[in-house]
């Protein structure tokens, strides 16, 4: 893997390398995920529609294992969106 290295700004700004913002997606203006690893910290841009996609049938198939065919308050608890992509991140 290739390792860039950034100067941090007076006010804690980095600039992101042209070449990553497009790998990634990152345009000015919209939001980005930010979150603290074991490793460092990992900046998201935002998911392609395919990604989306795939991470949304796999969560639909994950509910479907739990064999829940009506759920009622509660029995999903444990099968929210935001876990899928907790996991995906290592």
């Amino acid at each position: 893997m290739v390792e860039l290295k950034v100067k941090v700004g007076e006010k804690g700004q980095i600039l992101i390398p042209k070449v990553l913002r497009d790998r990634y997606g990152i345009v000015e203006g919209e939001k980005v995920s930010i979150e603290p690893t074991s490793e460092g910290i990992l900046i998201r841009g935002k998911p392609s529609p395919e990604e989306i996609m795939k991470r949304l049938e796999e969560h639909v198939e994950k509910i479907r294992r739990m064999r829940v065919s009506s759920p009622k308050l509660g029995d999903l608890s444990k099968a929210y969106l935001e876990m899928e992509f907790e996991e995906n991140t290592g």
